[in-house]
């Protein structure tokens, strides 16, 4: 094995590349890298230069960043925003006895203790719908709030990247779209928007005792060591000075140095949750989902538009009672503490947290084998949280029949929230997108689409 100090690793290359890509490079191979970045080839001057395309100005809205926690799988909305124990056993199973919040009249799920506490700083849609039981569509339709065969719209983060990242005045290294710590995999977040648009994963686990960022932190990698690798770097690259002020090239360069500070320099340490005092981090709960709300709030803090958290293991057709009694604790204590500390910090104005799955859950329990208690997917009625951002708190909007089977009043779908938190971010319904065949297209769907509607949510705004 060659171990040559000055020796560039594939994957140290691919992180590089995948690095230099996020914060809007061009992307290229391993191979292109190698070569473009050690050897200093001339190929590299056919390279079309990068280039922004202007905007129109957008009015400022109330909220800044997103933090989307999404549920992964469906959970089940008589177990955490919309109880009903008068439907019996066959229905509430085991979490027959929900608790009180400290808004009058509203219950949670009895497992939800710590956001009982603090209802008072979100609000609880209990009639969404869209009446999908697919996990691909219906994660398709509750982030893009549409339903369309024929195009592949962009999630709402990719859409908040495009209006409040790099080409609406964006700063900074960090990219503005990030999800913790691993894609959804159920569909193309950027859609026709493009690659540009897609969300940085992060990898790795903020539980860790470091969290190794893909693309910042270097298994078995020294600083000392990445800072020799630069060095060595820049001794090779000779054409910087035979066509000094050449476009491609510099952009090139540009990438490499913003690769590294990422790597070596401030903006990498923001990733470092060893920065928090320890009473903080269990605060949130010394896990991958409570570590990974500190770490949303520390994005969101930065200004980062637009983070998913990924918190996977919804998907319950099985013993969902004993995965419940796992991980709703979890999720109790992880974003009851981040709502609470963007309160605490005066984020929670600027701050919008969107909690949610694809869908529901099935109302009546699985008892029978091989199910042993389970919930199946169920997209007729399910429940959201909405908070911060300029949403009131303490509201219900909707309300789901006596078995929470069927909306009983106010249906709200996709479209509607979606447009809604375009709204408080300062995008307008009518704003459009880059369709690549030019067409006339909206972020929130018009008429011509057909798509179902209940209307904005004004109750709340």
């Amino acid at each position: 094995m060659n171990s040559h100090p000055f020796t560039r690793s594939s994957s140290e290359v691919r992180d590089l590349n995948r690095m230099a890509a996020a914060f809007g490079g061009v992307p290229v191979s391993r191979r292109e890298t190698m070569r473009r970045c050690l050897y200093g080839s001339a190929g590299l001057l056919l390279m079309e230069p990068f280039t922004v395309r202007a905007m129109q100005p957008l009015p400022a809205g109330r909220a800044r960043s997103v933090i989307q926690i999404w549920l992964w799988g469906g959970p089940c909305h008589i177990d955490t925003f919309d109880p009903k124990p008068e439907a019996g056993k066959d229905y509430s199973g085991q979490l027959d006895a929900p608790i009180a919040t400290n808004v009058s009249g509203m219950q949670i799920g009895q497992l939800l203790p710590e956001l009982a506490k603090i209802a008072d700083k979100y609000s609880l849609i209990r009639s969404m719908t869209h009446g999908n039981n697919g996990h691909e569509t219906a994660a398709y339709l509750v982030q893009t709030g549409r339903s369309s065969e024929r195009d592949v719209f962009p999630s709402l983060g990719a859409v908040t990247s495009y209006f409040r990242g790099y080409e609406a005045g964006y700063k900074g290294l960090i990219p503005p779209y990030i999800v913790l710590t691993e894609p959804q995999g159920r569909f193309s977040e950027a859609g026709f928007l493009g690659p540009k648009y897609k969300p940085f994963a992060t990898g790795g686990d903020p539980a860790a005792s470091v969290f190794a960022v893909e693309g910042i932190i270097a298994p078995g990698i020294s600083e000392k060591r990445q800072q020799e690798r630069r060095k060595f770097l820049r001794s090779i690259n000779t054409l910087g000075g035979a066509l000094p002020g050449n476009a491609t090239l510099n952009t090139i360069v540009q990438n490499e140095e913003q690769a590294y500070e990422m790597i070596l320099g401030d903006a990498g340490k923001l990733f470092d949750l060893n920065q928090e005092a320890g009473d903080v981090r269990d605060r949130y709960g010394r896990n991958t989902f409570g570590q990974s709300c500190l770490m949303a709030r520390r994005l969101a803090e930065k200004g980062v538009p637009y983070i998913t958290i990924n918190y996977k293991g919804w998907d319950t057709h099985k013993q969902h009672f004993q995965t419940m009694n796992r991980k709703l604790p979890e999720l109790d204590k992880g974003m009851a503490a981040l709502i609470s500390d963007l309160s605490e910090r005066g984020l929670l104005d600027s701050t919008i947290v969107w909690c949610s799955g694809e869908f529901g859950r099935t109302p009546k329990v699985q008892t029978e084998s091989p199910w042993n208690g389970g919930r199946h997917h169920w997209g007729k009625c399910f429940a959201s949280l909405l908070a911060g951002g300029g949403f009131k708190g303490g509201q219900v909007v909707g309300s789901s029949d006596a078995k929470g089977e069927e909306v009983k009043d106010r249906p709200v779908y996709p479209a509607d929230l979606i447009g809604s938190i375009y709204g408080q971010l300062g995008i307008p319904a009518e704003a459009t997108l880059p369709h690549p065949l030019g067409t006339l297209t909206h972020v929130v769907p018009d008429k011509s689409e057909n798509v179902p509607t209940g209307g904005m949510l004004k109750e709340i705004l």
